[in-house]
């Protein structure tokens, strides 16, 4: 394969970074930063990835950009004119697909049906609410800055407003919740008949409020009980699940999202966002300063961009497996050596087969993917590709 073919082959995905929020969770180990409403630094920040995108856009190479993702932070902080200013920049300096999905990133405590309507106006066509939970005490004990109210509305005015593409986040295992109780959160989840909701267990991380006062949350078996009987109400609501965390209705799938877990490329901009690329017969990661006040230092110095490193072979492999087979379709021979640029024989060939003996892998006509038991315990087939290749 030729070095242009083999970049022309990678689907490409943009990210926008907006790292501000009213306030930062307990649980949160986003780079995101509490601020007051209307206290960041706005106009410079969109002049800066305005800035950062053009100084990024030939390693792009021309090529078609299927899905932008505005995240945080809470982005919807942002002014319409502000998201409208990002989005005409990516209209004008690269080559976005005719339908190209826009995903801007909403918390329910921020939502302005104004705004929104002028949201959508920009450019935008779905939208990614960070619900987690219906239950007041559950969103009070995860610091969240809205309430079951807040979140029907902010849905319900999405819908009026015409946003037919639209997610919503919801987390399990929360501190002291009962089967019943998720249940319930999921059974008002799928009442809203969206497209697409997005189910996560809580984790405690490091550099997290709850790492340092952690709550009392159900044990892992407790939380295995629970994501078993809710994933089966989502499964019974008509959704399919085709990631570890992901529901879809019929062709509803977040495209931004499958391009991560296919390993294709992204370009991330903005504080602390990460890009994969792939550059000839290189792939590359490398990131943006992280603290948005640096950042905007270094965007003015064409510093912005660190921590550049070409991925070796065992990467490739490892990162290709983490990402691939948290998908339930799995992946094919010709997904491997279109993203990896690596030969199948070569590397990963006599493992597959390994791992389809011991029952961890099935195959169905030409795609491979983990079987019903080791999907449940994905961490631990994953750690198999950690093991260097001959």
């Amino acid at each position: 394969m030729s070095e242009l073919s083999a970049v022309s082959c990678q689907p490409l995905s943009l990210y926008i970074h907006i790292p501000w929020c009213l306030h930062k969770c307990g649980y949160c180990d986003f780079n995101s930063h509490a601020t007051e409403a209307n206290a960041f630094p706005e106009d410079e920040y969109v002049d800066a990835l305005i800035a950062d995108l053009a100084m990024s856009k030939d390693e792009l190479r021309g090529r078609s950009v299927q899905s932008i993702f505005i995240g945080g932070g809470t982005p919807s902080l942002f002014s319409a004119a502000a998201i409208a200013a990002i989005l005409n920049a990516c209209q004008q300096q690269l080559k976005l697909s005719t339908d190209c999905e826009i995903t801007l990133e909403t918390n329910p405590g921020t939502f302005e049906g104004a705004k929104f309507a002028d949201f959508k106006l920009a450019g935008v066509n779905r939208l990614s609410i960070g619900v987690q939970s219906f239950d007041p005490e559950q969103l009070k004990a995860l610091e969240r800055i809205h309430g079951r109210d807040e979140a029907l509305h902010a849905v319900r005015t999405a819908q009026q407003l015409g946003f037919d593409n639209i997610n919503i986040d919801l987390m399990f295992a929360l501190p002291g919740q009962s089967i019943e109780q998720a249940l319930s959160d999921v059974a008002q989840a799928c009442a809203l008949d969206l497209p697409h909701l997005s189910y996560y267990q809580l984790t405690i991380e490091p550099n997290t409020r709850f790492h340092r006062f952690p709550p009392a949350i159900p044990s892992l078996d407790q939380a295995a009980d629970i994501q078993a009987a809710a994933m089966s109400a989502i499964s019974d609501a008509g959704y399919q699940r085709y990631e570890v965390s992901a529901f879809s209705q019929t062709e509803a799938e977040c495209r931004h999202n499958l391009n991560y877990w296919q390993f294709g490329d992204y370009l991330g901009l903005g504080a602390g966002a990460h890009s994969k690329l792939t550059t000839g017969r290189d792939i590359k990661r490398f990131q943006r300063v992280r603290q948005p006040g640096s950042y905007l230092k270094a965007v003015a110095q064409h510093k912005q961009v660190i921590q550049p490193r070409i991925l070796g072979s065992n990467d490739l492999i490892f990162e290709f497996m983490l990402n691939q087979l948290r998908l339930r379709r799995g992946f094919t021979q010709l997904d491997f050596e279109r993203r990896t640029q690596l030969q199948w024989q070569d590397t990963i060939a006599a493992q597959v087969s390994h791992l389809l003996a011991l029952g961890h892998l099935e195959q169905a006509n030409d795609r491979y993917f983990a079987s019903a038991h080791a999907y449940c315990f994905l961490d631990s087939l994953i750690q198999e590709f950690l093991e260097e290749t001959p």
